[in-house]
């Protein structure tokens, strides 16, 4: 057996964590991006540059979820492509897709340049830290064609079984990134600006690196044609791309929302749910991956014809679905002060501790749901089955926002963290019942 084939050859629990491992590895390290920002400009710099990071979070996080959602059509389609063993088309729609994102991420970088400002105001952000977050965003900007490019290559990485490409190159830029952050907020005192310039820089090369190892990969790979730019495959790109966009995109949007709500509880709460917000981003990190490593799987097997092996891979991925929320609910339930800690300076004001202390110790108890809604998610992408994908997804959102935006106000910064939960067992609900209505009627063809 070629390794290349282990995704529709290996069992699939095995396959799973071949796949996924890697993948959940190099998204932890791609996290410590934002995470090492904010932990050592909190700690050197001081809470109000924290939460000047933290304002910008929500609408930087809009733009990563297109970049991922992108990515994510790209690979479904190579998936069925490699599965299928059609070298020519995986050429082609790796080529495709990193040209077309690579265009969309310079339009939107103009977009984020020329308005940055005015989304901050919309979003309540408090006047003593709005400077800080404009100039941390205008060179977050400048590299959006750099974070488009990574994260398509990425997604194409994995869709062909090589997510341990990615990781590698996690770990050098990541690595990077802190060396960058610890010397240009440290010794040369640029504070938030040195942190977003780091980024960066870290990102930047991670990129070109990245399609220097893509083009020696798809050159092995026997086919009739040189990789071709491909307007017909776009199409059908757009198809599991646009609803995955939307999803990523429409949920960040909601974060920002929900920031909105955040921000006026004012600097030392901000900074705190800022805190919160970085941990709980690596903690979903496991799930998250595990969903996209389910949609690569399933699509494999899926052009393969193997549909049977996608049914015993979803059931497997329950197994590490319930295993990785048991770990993650006991390491937040026994370190949630601490991981706060890290990111406020010596003596940071307990307003801010106990603020994102609090949002941990909830959300700890309630990862299984987000895990069980990212495996189902990436079965309907896998399937090509978008409506049911995209309206669980906002009805998630949809509830978050509202709930943030009525129960805050009345009830404390607390209601913006009880919401999670509520909308990630909707959204699992809602996916899972449209998952398992298309296989009673026998609607779960590919398209």
């Amino acid at each position: 057996m070629e390794n290349r084939d282990y995704l529709i050859e290996e069992k699939p629990l095995k396959a799973l964590l071949i796949l996924a491992l890697p993948m959940i590895a190099g998204n932890i390290f791609q996290q410590f991006y934002t995470m090492a920002d904010s932990m050592i400009v909190g700690r050197l710099v001081g809470e109000n540059a924290l939460a000047s990071i933290g304002a910008s979070y929500a609408l930087t996080t809009v733009f990563i979820s297109i970049a991922i959602g992108g990515g994510v059509g790209s690979s479904v389609i190579t998936s069925r492509a490699f599965g299928a063993k059609d070298y020519q088309k995986v050429k082609d729609s790796a080529k495709t897709a990193i040209i077309s994102f690579l265009v969309i991420g310079g339009l939107l970088a103009s977009f984020g340049l020329a308005f940055s400002e005015n989304i901050l105001v919309l979003l309540n952000t408090p006047k003593e830290i709005m400077e800080e977050a404009d100039v941390y965003l205008g060179i977050y900007f400048l590299g959006l064609p750099f974070l488009f490019l990574y994260n398509v290559l990425s997604s194409v990485f994995n869709a062909l079984g090589k997510s341990k490409v990615p990781l590698y190159l996690l770990i050098f830029s990541s690595s990077l990134n802190i060396v960058l952050d610890l010397w240009m907020v440290g010794p040369l005192e640029m504070g938030v600006a040195g942190a977003a310039w780091a980024t960066l820089i870290s990102q930047g090369i991670s990129a070109l690196i990245s399609l220097f190892v893509m083009v020696r990969l798809l050159a092995t790979y026997e086919s009739e044609k040189k990789a071709r730019f491909a307007p017909v495959l776009i199409k059908s790109m757009a198809r599991i791309a646009l609803p995955s966009i939307l999803q990523q995109s429409t949920i960040s949007i909601g974060m920002m929302l929900v920031q909105s709500v955040v921000n006026s509880f004012g600097p030392m709460m901000l900074a705190g749910y800022s805190a919160g917000m970085r941990i709980e981003s690596i903690a979903v990190v496991p799930f998250s991956q595990m969903g996209n490593a389910m949609s690569s799987f399933a699509a494999q097997n899926i052009g393969a014809k193997k549909e049977e092996r996608v049914n015993e891979g979803y059931r497997k991925a329950h197994l590490i679905v319930f295993a990785s929320a048991l770990v993650i609910c006991v390491i937040l339930e026994f370190s949630h002060e601490f991981l706060i800690s890290l990111f406020l300076e010596d003596g940071g004001s307990r307003e801010a501790l106990a603020t994102g202390s609090a949002y941990l110790q909830f959300v700890g108890f309630f990862f299984v749901f987000i895990g069980l809604k990212m495996i189902t998610d990436g079965l309907l992408r896998a399937y090509g089955k978008m409506t049911a994908f995209t309206t669980a997804n906002i009805l998630n959102l949809t509830f978050r926002v509202v709930f943030s935006f009525l129960m805050a106000p009345r009830y404390g910064i607390s209601m913006v963290w009880v919401a999670l939960p509520i909308g990630w067992l909707i959204n699992y609900l809602v996916s899972y019942s449209a998952f398992t209505y298309y296989k009673r009627l026998g609607k779960l063809n590919a398209k």
